[in-house]
């Protein structure tokens, strides 16, 4: 009975040492983007939605174990404000949080594998209707951009094709 629980117990031990460790995630944000953020956006908000970013695919890659072993290494290339952004505001005279329009985000990269093979990575969503936009909060948008990447990278979706 004794050999049987120490055979378990180094079975047990050794598949927990085989399983690969979650991802990693960084995410840097473009030149472009970089540049809006600090004339116009201001570098507090991008630099926050990056965060959120790699909180959110983190989660999700966490919970599904998709690319355990892996590198992903992100761009956040675009974002556009549902609402003027603080920062729009103090530079704006006038302009309102009741202003509102559409908005989204862009996000490429690629995720490096374990075994050294690469995969491009590449999401955009902007939402086309004002009249979805009517109640959201700056970054609405954006963040249901990072949301639905985060999902679908998760399900180890290919990503590149969009």
């Amino acid at each position: 009975m004794r050999t049987l629980a120490l055979a378990a117990a180094a079975l047990l031990a050794s598949g927990t040492a085989a399983l690969a460790a979650p991802a990693s995630v960084t995410v840097t944000v473009g030149p472009e983007l970089q540049a809006k953020a600090e004339k116009t956006y201001g570098v507090r908000d991008v630099t926050r939605l990056a965060d959120e970013l790699r909180a959110d695919v983190e989660r999700e890659l966490g919970r599904s174990g998709a690319y355990d072993g892996a590198r992903i290494e992100l761009v956040l290339v675009d974002a556009v404000p549902n609402r003027p952004t603080f920062k729009q505001l103090g530079d704006t005279p006038g302009l309102s949080m009741q202003s509102f329009g559409n908005g989204g985000a862009r996000i490429e990269g690629q995720a490096v594998h374990a075994d050294g093979r690469t995969s491009p990575l590449a999401y955009h969503w902007y939402e086309s209707d004002i009249r979805q936009a009517w109640g959201n909060a700056t970054w609405t948008d954006a963040e249901w951009t990072f949301d639905r990447f985060a999902r679908k990278l998760g399900r180890g979706e290919a990503l590149a094709r969009r």
